[in-house]
């Protein structure tokens, strides 16, 4: 089977992918291949306790699909929900199919098409496309970021990773601990308090923690007067300008934005708290994602002593719990592993050109949508200081701009060209997250100038997708089929 066009994913990114085909590639065959049983992504992989969006849902949804619910702040099954709509309201659900897992893409320069294996229920299908467009997202699915702690076998509960959630689990009055500092042990920490007995956040070391509302006061005010659709451009504008502004005043001025952030947590925690040690990190805001606590509820459970922070390293496993490098023991029926995610350059695909294997690591990002060197392919990797949405959106519109020029060209294949001096030491994200560190060498390298750097900022993407030519001296538009 030939498709045009060939998606892998249908999480946020492959469905942004599919209304852009459909809008702007009317003329272009496509499908959508999703290895799980279900859309979504990381909104149907994760079913854990409080599972929530940590950006607002005015940037998290899409452009074109207002958000029209109160929440700003969305839990897990709301954001699934809006997700369905979105694929039944554009008719997009006989373009997905479910249980195809792409094992390996090759593209084959005589013939200009990519070739793909495809496991589909445990039996292997062939399809080839001309475009392939990898919008499965960021990290593995079947691997979680999984440490190893001494003397594991001998703690005599249950050990759960958040990724691996069993809903069957009866935490109920029990005494959990939660390893980890991050999204999401920042969100599953308040979640489980409200019926376990107590939980204990273990963290190594402390994240900038900041609290929002979940829901927006000038949102349910505008919807009383104003259409939907106004008022989700009108708080979706205003929540990006100011995601801008705070993410640059943070980076210009990041010891007054660290003030800030820990005079805020000490009017929630109060002056007999110890702020310094476990609300305090080594590193400056923004070097790493800034975690937001909806309504407050972290600091409510833990003023309520439903949970607590030990800020310490683990030095084995009990049976009846964790023991610290202190010392201390953390009693507990149930361990939690918050403790990240593994990277993935390609969706878990082995891809080849002319069945020479694709290192990312040695390939430069070409305005973060595409490698260098590799036609006919673009990936979408979403913002890591703002909302994902807003650059799937846009990758999904370039990538059509994209296929409609190569069209008007008349060309078969068109790819970024390798620009030796652009090469330099950047590493993708200027981020030092555990797991971006754990996962550079398996990532796309930035260069030292435009078009080869990775901005990550909205405002200047959006000039280069929906403003400026796409039509420049970088990308090579050819054809090769013989």
């Amino acid at each position: 089977m030939h498709k045009d066009v060939i998606v892998v994913g249908a999480g946020i990114s492959g469905i942004a992918a599919g209304y852009n085909l459909k809008k702007s590639c009317p003329n272009k065959s496509f499908t959508i291949l999703e290895a799980r049983d279900n859309i979504g992504g990381t909104w149907d992989l994760f079913k854990y306790p409080g599972i929530r969006s940590d950006s607002d849902m005015h940037t998290l949804g899409f452009r074109f699909k207002p958000w029209i619910h109160d929440k700003s702040i969305a839990d897990g099954p709301s954001i699934l929900e809006y997700l369905n709509e979105t694929i039944d309201e554009y008719d997009l659900r006989n373009h997905i199919s479910l249980n195809n897992k792409i094992k390996s893409a090759n593209w084959n320069s005589d013939q200009s098409i990519w070739e793909l294996a495809i496991d589909e229920n445990n039996e292997t299908k062939n399809m080839t496309c001309n475009f392939l467009f990898l919008c499965g997202g960021y990290y593995s699915y079947t691997k979680p970021h999984m440490p190893s702690f001494k003397n594991e076998d001998s703690f005599n509960g249950d050990i759960v990773h958040p990724q691996f959630w069993n809903e069957d689990i009866n935490y109920a009055n029990k005494k959990i601990a939660v390893i980890g500092s991050g999204a999401t042990a920042i969100t599953i920490v308040p979640a489980l308090a409200e019926i376990a007995e107590h939980v204990t956040m273990v963290q190594r070391s402390p994240t900038y923690v900041v609290s929002g509302p979940s829901e927006d006061k000038i949102n349910k005010f505008l919807r009383k007067i104003l259409p939907s659709k106004i008022t989700y451009f009108l708080i979706r504008w205003k929540n990006i300008l100011w995601q801008s502004f705070t993410f640059s005043v943070a980076r210009r001025y990041p010891e007054r934005t660290k003030n800030k952030i820990l005079e805020l947590v000490r009017e929630e925690l109060g002056p007999d708290f110890d702020i310094e040690k476990h609300f305090t990190p080594t590193y400056k805001p923004w070097d790493q994602r800034i975690c937001l606590v909806p309504d407050s509820d972290l600091f409510e459970s833990i003023k309520n002593n439903k949970a607590s922070v030990v800020t310490d390293t683990i030095a084995e496993f009990e049976s009846d719990g964790i023991k610290l490098d202190s010392g201390k023991i953390i009693e507990a029926d149930i361990i939690i592993t918050a403790t990240g995610i593994e990277l993935n350059s390609f969706n878990d695909i082995d891809v080849t050109i002319d069945k020479v294997k694709i290192n990312p690591n040695e390939r430069l990002t070409y305005k973060g949508m595409m490698l260098s060197g590799v036609p006919n392919f673009a990936v979408s990797f979403g913002y890591v200081n703002a909302s994902w949405t807003l650059r799937a959106d846009l990758t999904c519109e370039y990538v059509c701009r994209l296929i409609n020029l190569m069209d008007k060209k008349g060309v078969l294949c068109c790819a970024p060209i390798n620009d030796e001096s652009a090469y330099g030491d950047d590493k993708l994200i200027d981020f030092n997250s555990g797991y971006f560190q754990r996962g550079l060498h398996m990532m796309p390298k930035q260069g030292n100038k435009a078009p080869w750097k990775n901005y990550q900022n909205y405002l200047k993407d959006i000039f280069v997708v929906r403003v400026f030519s796409i039509n420049d001296t970088n990308l090579n538009f050819y054809n090769n089929k013989k």
